[in-house]
């Protein structure tokens, strides 16, 4: 089998997948009827949030749920719209319209579906720990401030940033109509609170729903409501588009592949530390929620990510195969086909008081106590990350974050790297002194390299015949530092000083040769492996006392 085939295979659903069926079966239909009971008001509430509907919720939970569990690559994920492809998708619905949904959603799941076939999902370890606690913290306080003007009664400002939003529409509620919405989702807040409490098996959100429906009916309270819902999936459409369509719609859906990819494979990592059913494949996984979105855009849904807190749900009821996360999306399926009239009369202001829940449960103040307590750079990338993601861009604050931990993380490789000048082992001998044993510890890098030129190639010490650079310690050298290395040999044999160095390390050779480091030496010979050669030879090289210093090295 070639490789090309071997990988396309391996992203492909196999028997292995159900291995744990006979003995779980069980807890799986149990678990995934669990999650489909959480995840109804999540998908009704992250729909209209995103400005797509109720219904682009609803279908998405079921066609994308279903896909995603057969072709992703974790055996407990549960995939679904989440708060954060909601807060993605809000601003381009409101510029480029609901029409343009299904094309950025089939676009943004052909582009992760790539990624996936190109092996592209390891990539997620790249993202430092503070950046993603970051974004977190970002995506919670945008999806409560998205929910404030439903929670009032008010339809939420065009064209505006959600903490100016919520602003805006606080500060002109008008008379007394803002009391009805507030009301209702008061009474639901608490009872997402206090139902845990009584009972850690009802399931809070959809019984506070249900509660606060029946209270608006039996009331005749004035607040919005969901409204009418298809009672079928609607037939698999291919959306329309031409150039000028793919042009304009390009930019957005690459935001949302990336969020889909960032969201899905750090939500199937935390499930395999939770789940007892193994590692995760994170090529497969992106491959699955690729698929998962194409299939969603076609059935008029949106772009499909992995959902921690559903997943949550999903491992912690007892699930072990992927049936659980298919049985959910069954279980959604019947509610399309079965509850679509009750399910129109849900308030709105109930749904923005779940995600208001959700979104405090986002937020682990423990962990955002232990990052901001552990060094003032990963405290500084996590609180730059969470107000970028608040105040900007969800995708730049993701960039932004990897760009300011990296350039930490060199500032602290740069700190640890030098030179530290060595006495001669062994007996001395007449002229030493004028040997000087320099050893390069740690990198010599962009970020370093100017320093350790500063170190070496100074003036402080005019008696010096012959330097020899150790290299041995030197665990890592780039372009940048080899340069350096080739100016510093230039520079001490122009003004008389001999150069040796020892002790390179076979993966740093070819980049030495490469970049003239070598061709900087007076002679060959002065590239050595063992300490006592270098010495030895540096010995011959001594001038005496009164000896005019040997020439530059011809060029």
């Amino acid at each position: 089998m070639t490789r090309p085939i071997a990988a396309l295979a391996a992203l492909l659903p196999r028997r292995a997948d159900y291995a744990e069926l006979p003995r779980s079966w069980g807890r799986d239909l149990l678990a995934g009827v669990t999650v489909g009971v959480v995840a109804l008001p999540l998908a009704l509430a992250f729909g209209i949030s995103s400005g797509a509907g109720a219904a682009a919720g609803l279908t998405t939970a079921v066609i994308a749920g279903a896909v995603a569990a057969i072709f992703g690559g974790s055996h407990v994920q549960v995939s679904g719209p989440t708060g954060a492809m909601a807060v993605v998708l809000a601003p381009i619905v409101a510029v480029y319209g609901p029409a343009s949904l299904a094309l950025v959603t089939v676009m943004a799941g052909l582009i992760v579906l790539t990624a996936g076939a190109t092996g592209l999902g390891r990539a997620v370890t790249f993202i430092p720990w503070p950046v993603i606690e970051g974004f977190t913290l970002g995506i919670a306080t945008i999806i409560f401030l998205q929910q404030i003007p439903a929670a009032v009664g008010q339809p939420a400002p065009a064209g505006k940033p959600p903490l100016v939003g919520a602003v805006t529409v606080l500060a002109h509620v008008p008379g007394t109509a803002w009391w009805p919405p507030a009301l209702i989702a008061a009474f639901v807040v608490v009872l997402m609170v206090v139902l845990p409490r009584l009972h850690r098996a009802i399931p809070e959100s959809l019984a506070a729903i249900v509660a606060a429906t029946a209270l608006v009916g039996l009331t005749g309270l004035s607040v919005g409501r969901i409204g009418a819902l298809p009672a079928h999936l609607p037939a698999p459409l291919w959306p329309q588009a031409d150039l000028a369509a793919l042009r304009t719609l390009g930019g957005a859906a690459v935001a949302v592949a990336a969020l889909a990819a960032i969201e899905s494979l750090l939500s199937a990592r935390v499930a395999a530390t939770m789940s007892p059913t193994g590692p995760y494949d994170p090529n497969r996984e992106l491959a699955g929620q690729g698929l998962a979105s194409v299939a969603s855009g076609l059935f008029g849904g949106m772009p499909a990510t992995g959902a921690i807190a559903r997943t949550a749900v999903n491992i912690r009821a007892g699930a072990r195969t992927r049936v659980a996360a298919i049985t959910h999306s069954v279980l959604l399926l019947g509610v399309v086909y079965l509850a679509s009239g009750p399910v129109a009369t849900i308030p709105l202001a109930a749904l923005s008081a779940v995600l208001m829940v959700t979104s405090f449960r986002m937020i682990s103040a423990r962990t955002v106590g232990t990052i901001l307590r552990s060094t003032r750079s990963d405290a500084a990338t996590f609180t730059l990350t969470a107000v970028v993601t608040v105040c900007f861009d969800l995708i730049e604050a993701v960039e932004i974050g990897i760009l300011v931990a990296a350039f930490f993380a060199l500032r602290v490789v740069a700190r640890r790297s030098s030179v530290t000048r060595e006495d001669l082992p062994g007996t001395p001998q007449p002229g030493d002194e004028r040997i000087a044993l320099l050893r390069l510890d740690g990198a010599m890098f962009f970020g370093a390299a100017e320093r350790i030129w500063s170190t070496i190639a100074d003036d402080r010490h005019p008696d010096v015949d012959v330097v020899i650079i150790r290299m041995s310690q030197l665990g890592m050298l780039d372009a940048t530092g080899a340069h350096t290395l080739a100016q510093i040999a230039e520079d001490l044999e122009a003004r008389g000083v001999t150069v040796i160095i020892k002790g390179v390390q076979p993966e740093h050779l070819r980049l030495l040769a490469n970049v003239g480091v070598i061709d900087s030496l007076r002679h060959e010979n002065h590239l050595v492996e063992g300490l006592d050669e270098a010495i030895a030879h540096a010995r011959t090289h001594v001038r005496p006392p009164g000896a005019a210093a040997p020439g530059p090295v011809p060029r």
